[in-house]
């Protein structure tokens, strides 16, 4: 079953990937996930999000005017995928998390909410057309119980400071 679905979702990517290649664009994919830790990574006690919104949002370098907005929502899985049809090279392009559906875990934290993304095929990246952006995630306001102890598994150095 489990080999199923992975070779559906394969399938779905590589179908995105063909029709967004035959345009001269670029298939941006990635996944959202609940940090119930706050940690900024993805730890044992972290989920993905369904029906999470997500933007993809271009800009110049030097303004903030938006020449791309495109907007995706995650599936059963955490993983959204966008089509985007044209080459962004003289641009700042970035996923960035709009709403969560889990009220529970739905805070945005400033800067933590957004993986840039190259699209333009001029920049020595050998990927026929797919995009992965590094997966973002929504925070819960407090922190699980367990968090301290899941963290001090990591040997951070400030892990008996957080909660």
């Amino acid at each position: 079953m489990v080999a199923l679905v992975a070779a559906v979702a394969v399938a779905a990517v590589l179908a995105g990937v063909a029709s967004a290649e035959k345009a001269g664009g670029f298939v941006v994919t990635g996944r959202v996930y609940c940090d119930p830790c706050r940690a900024g990574f993805e730890t044992n006690v972290s989920k993905s999000v369904a029906g999470a919104t997500v933007e993809v949002v271009c800009r110049p370098f030097e303004a903030n005017k938006e020449t791309l907005k495109a907007e995706a929502t995650t599936d059963d899985f955490g993983w959204y995928k966008l089509e985007i049809d044209q080459d962004h090279q003289e641009e700042i392009c970035e996923v960035v998390l709009k709403k969560s559906p889990d009220p529970a875990c739905a805070e945005i934290e400033e800067l933590r909410d957004r993986a840039r993304v190259p699209l333009t095929s001029n920049n020595g990246i050998k990927q026929q057309g797919v995009r992965y952006a590094n997966p973002i995630a929504f925070f819960r306001k407090d922190p699980l119980k367990e968090c301290g102890a899941i963290l001090q598994k990591y040997d951070l150095k400030d892990a008996s400071d957080t909660p």
